[in-house]
């Protein structure tokens, strides 16, 4: 059995599970959740999961959604945004695996970083502070994506075409999923900064996206079982996204696979940008809301 066949199978296995877990928790509430608007939850799951195609991310769009348009109970709102995102999530991992000849030791290894790193350096991570964490990646992203820019206007070469890391680059790239599958815990997206790192790494930007795709839809199997064991979410939403999700994901893979490499690069340009300023904002957003003698302490 390949590498690539192993984790396709792992896919299936754990969407396999997480839909029986999901269709059992719909069973049970369905009639507590029937005032649940599914139109709208489905226009802004949708559109939140062909942005995340995209590499921008869904978990910010949906939030937003939400809260504008009071669809979730807040309460309920961290599962069902977990829930909500695992069969896209595992529909674009399946589409880019397929699409994307990445090497497959570089995938599993990437891949199984992430896990670990949610789950034993979860621990770690999830001690630090918030606050620091999102602005320091806030500035970092935007250096980076400064760095891209300049690459891109020819000023000094960056990335390149390469479908798979080895040797000091290997390492690097397991380090830096461990990281980012850590920061998970503590709200700070994986796709950003894991396209910028295989980018930095002189990998084809296209290959980023099999990779955090990967990454994200095994992290999910974990959390959102959680959330459906303690009935923490709001399964009618979640079945409308998971019914809706998978077909944009469709429609923005399309556009993703048939973009020009230069094109795509300046994507995921603009992809790590907004995520320094989404990152920046949700820092300054916190910190109005906190106490003043908290604030005269930091």
């Amino acid at each position: 059995m390949s590498i690539f066949t192993l984790i396709q199978a792992g896919l299936l296995v754990g969407g396999g599970i997480f839909s029986f877990m999901l269709f059992m928790a719909w069973k049970k509430n369905r009639k507590q959740e029937a005032d649940t608007r599914i139109i709208p939850v489905a226009i802004v799951g949708g559109f939140a999961h062909f942005c995340d195609t995209l590499g921008i991310g869904s978990f910010a769009i949906m939030t937003a959604g939400y809260k504008q348009f009071k669809l979730i109970d807040d309460q309920q709102l961290p599962g069902t945004l977990n829930c909500q995102s695992v069969m896209p999530t595992v529909f674009q991992a399946f589409i880019f695996m397929t699409a994307v000849s990445v090497d497959s030791v570089t995938l599993l290894s990437l891949v199984i970083a992430a896990c670990i790193g949610a789950t034993i350096g979860a621990r770690l991570v999830s001690s630090w502070d918030r606050q620091h964490i999102r602005i320091v990646m806030s500035v970092a992203l935007l250096i980076v994506a400064g760095l891209m820019l300049a690459g891109q206007l020819k000023l000094f070469p960056l990335g390149g075409s390469s479908l798979g890391l080895s040797g000091w680059k290997l390492v690097i790239g397991i380090i830096g999923n461990f990281i980012f599958g850590a920061l998970m815990t503590v709200g700070i997206g994986l796709y950003a900064p894991c396209m910028v790192m295989i980018y930095l790494l002189g990998m084809n930007p296209l290959a980023a996206f099999p990779v955090m795709m990967c990454s994200c839809a095994f992290l999910s199997f974990f959390s959102s079982a959680s959330f459906i064991r303690h009935n923490r979410f709001n399964s009618r939403a979640t079945v409308t996204v998971a019914l809706v999700g998978p077909i944009m994901v469709m429609v923005a893979a399309y556009l993703v696979k048939s973009l020009d490499m230069h094109v795509l690069a300046w994507l995921v340009c603009a992809v790590v940008f907004y995520t320094s300023v989404t990152m920046y904002r949700s820092w300054a957003a916190d910190r109005k809301t906190m106490p003043t003698s908290t604030m005269k302490l930091q």
